[in-house]
């Protein structure tokens, strides 16, 4: 079922972050994001899968994470997911089949339903929870996605060359 991803599909709000969004009195909106998340999806990007991101909501702070980590599709303000969805798979020429998504609240259950690998995060609705293949041990902003990173990346065979440098003396 993971074994022929070739892209990964993420939520923000709950899955790169821990879902809070902190709001100071000059309107500046701050989102905190793990690093391990952001070197696993570096890993990936490198060994060829694709990464998107599809959110209902619009933050500058996500277009400069997104670039930063090399992610070029990222969809904001996207209410119905679904849409985003569909035109990234016809962009890439994919089948849902071959795209795993991680969410983690019922909004997201429309896309998990779609994907062929659907995700939730460990601290995720129990709508989203019920409706992935694989709940991740960590929470979202804690981890979750460096998780779903490297199980990809074992199971498509892709580990040792992705780590291979890290290892090499």
């Amino acid at each position: 079922m993971a074994g022929g991803i070739k892209l990964l599909v993420l939520d923000v709000d709950g899955v790169l972050t821990d879902g809070r969004i902190i709001l100071d009195n000059e309107g500046n909106e701050f989102k905190a994001f793990h690093v391990r998340d952001g070197h696993g999806i570096r890993m990936l990007v490198k060994a060829g899968i694709r990464v998107a991101i599809i959110t209902g909501r619009y933050s500058k702070v996500v277009e400069r994470r997104a670039r930063e980590l090399g992610i070029t599709e990222v969809y904001q303000k996207c209410h119905v997911k679904t849409v985003a969805f569909g035109e990234i798979i016809a962009k890439y020429g994919l089948t849902e089949s071959e795209v795993a998504y991680v969410g983690d609240d019922i909004v997201d259950v429309p896309v998990m339903k779609r994907a062929g690998f659907a995700i939730a995060v460990h601290d995720a609705t129990d709508e989203a929870k019920d409706h992935a293949a694989m709940v991740t041990e960590a929470g979202g902003g804690r981890g979750a996605v460096r998780e779903v990173c490297d199980f990809l990346l074992k199971t498509a065979g892709l580990w040792e060359s992705a780590t291979r440098e890290y290892f090499e003396t």
